[in-house]
Formats: C-alpha cells, sequence, structure tokens
C-alpha cells in the first residue's frame, strides 16, 4: 500500500498538520519508508526521524530560511490562517486552516516558495518534492499534540545546524476554537 496515494481530506473551515520535503531529500530509502504496509501516523513517525537525521537536501538555512520563513508569515490571511511552523534543514512542518481547497494552498505555497528560493541560490531546479502530507486536525488533545510535536520538532537539531528561526507560532497569542 502507498500512502501518497490516499486522498487528501480536505474540509473547509478546518485545521491542517502539513508536511513537505526538499526534492533532493527523496532517496531511495525515504521512499523505502514511504511504501511501507504501516499505520499512517507511524510511518509519517519514522520519514520524519529519517529526515530529521539526513542531509539531503538540507537547503533550509541561512538566507534560505530567512526567506521562507518571511513567505510563510506574508501568506497568513492571503493563503491560510497561519498557527504554527517549524522549519528544519530539509523539510518544513505547516500547520494552517486553508482558505482555499488544500492542494491549491500547497501548490501555491511548495511554488511561491520554490520561485524565491532558486533565484537565491541561483539554482533551476526542482525545489520541492511533490508529495506532502496532511492530517486534518480532529479534536482538541489532537490540537495540543500537533502543537507540540511542531514547537518542539527543532529541538532536535543540534546547535550547528539550529539557525533561527525554526519556529514560529501563534497559539499562545490567540484563542483557536475547533470545529466539533
Amino acid at each position: 500500500m502507498q500512502y501518497s496515494q490516499l486522498p487528501h481530506l480536505d474540509v473547509k473551515g478546518h485545521y491542517q498538520f502539513i508536511t513537505f520535503r526538499t526534492h533532493e531529500s527523496v532517496d531511495a530509502f525515504l521512499q523505502k519508508l514511504q511504501n511501507q504496509n504501516s499505520s499512517n501516523s507511524k510511518n509519517q513517525l519514522a520519514i520524519d526521524k529519517y529526515l530529521d537525521e539526513s542531509p539531503k537536501g538540507g537547503y533550509l538555512k541561512g538566507e534560505v530560511l530567512t526567506l521562507l520563513t518571511q513567505f510563510l508569515k506574508e501568506k497568513d490571511k492571503v493563503l491560510y490562517e497561519l498557527v504554527a511552523f517549524s522549519i528544519m534543514p530539509n523539510h518544513v512542518h505547516l500547520w494552517i486552516m486553508p482558505l482555499d481547497k488544500l492542494p491549491v494552498v500547497v501548490q501555491k505555497i511548495k511554488g511561491g516558495s520554490a520561485k524565491i528560493i532558486n533565484e537565491c541560490m541561483g539554482r533551476k531546479e526542482k525545489f520541492w518534492a511533490s508529495d506532502y502530507y496532511d492530517r486534518m486536525i480532529r479534536n482538541e488533545r489532537h490540537f495540543s499534540v500537533v502543537y507540540q510535536y511542531i514547537e518542539n520538532n527543532p529541538l532536535k537539531l543540534n546547535e550547528a545546524k539550529a539557525s533561527l528561526p525554526r519556529f514560529y507560532g501563534l497559539y499562545g497569542g490567540r484563542a483557536l476554537a475547533l470545529q466539533k
């Protein structure tokens, strides 16, 4: 079973947890993990662990990190309502409420940021991997777990790799109501 073939749940007015990665971070081992026949969340945790430790496609640092952070903040209230994000060297965890259909929002995020990043790096190659992982936030407990995951994810980096900003969150600054 390939989880990349599962349908994306796109329900208007619901928060989404999204992970996408750089194109060059997808190697044979990662593809094998993606194709494993295990639970979706367990599989995603294994993928995230591998990405956290892999140097492949680790372009999200320095000026690129700053540009991507600015881009994600600028799209708040344009493409989505932003709750939080963390940027790792080769992947991004993003928590939003889309203001349009989820695939359209993700395409605009990845396409717009790839253009800016490629210009900065002087490249023309594909920047982001084609697929992405998404999970609709189901309840208050899930809300809290996802927020803590995004907030704590950059702590996995050693100090040499951890350049700011790696985490951005609005949860403490405003009340967010989940739909029942």
